[in-house]
């Protein structure tokens, strides 16, 4: 990845975690990931809200969602995904900074039964999903409390990010050799 001017979830440097721009967007790896693969993607610029968005920050944003699922489908084998913004705290939003939730699915990875695949909900408002708390948590501000999702290192982020960078970048070589290769029919 070239040198990029650093860059905040909200107050929070994360750059090392990111593996995924555009000139808008941004994607990185969780910090406390709900399932393998969940990751974030949001605008470059702090804004607390959907409605703060500019008009080409959104389309930029739902853009990078679309096609990071179309490529996160193949790399975790994902039969679905749940794809969630939580716009402002009284909707379950932790970190005042607009954030897509992508998190690949499989059937029956969190149970069996009709109530298994709303389990992600109940998940991502749980304080063990609480990122700001859990940003916090690695800086020292608070004790971390003793729950099974501890905050993940820095080096254990920007390790997937990494992965997840080669992966995509893979996918997108062969995307464009096939495509030049129907081109020659």
């Amino acid at each position: 990845m070239t040198a990029t001017p650093k860059l905040y979830f909200s107050t929070f440097p994360i750059t090392t975690q990111i593996f995924h721009l555009t000139p808008l967007t941004m994607a990185l790896v969780n910090l406390k990931p709900l399932l393998p693969g969940h990751v974030l993607v949001c605008p470059r610029r702090v804004v607390p809200r959907l409605r703060d968005l500019t008009v080409p920050e959104t389309t930029d944003l739902f853009q990078t969602v679309s096609m990071l699922s179309k490529h996160l489908e193949k790399i975790y084998k994902a039969d679905s995904f749940n794809v969630a913004i939580q716009d402002g705290p009284a909707a379950g939003q932790s970190v005042p900074h607009v954030h897509a939730h992508i998190i690949p699915r499989k059937y029956k990875d969190l149970g069996e039964g009709p109530e298994a695949e709303d389990k992600i909900y109940a998940m991502m408002e749980s304080d063990d999903a609480d990122l700001w708390r859990a940003f916090r948590q690695k800086e020292g501000r608070f004790p971390v409390p003793d729950c099974e999702r501890k905050p993940r290192t820095d080096l254990e982020m920007k390790e997937e990010a990494d992965w997840l960078r080669t992966r995509i970048k893979e996918l997108e070589e062969a995307a464009q050799r096939e495509g030049s290769d129907k081109e020659k029919l």
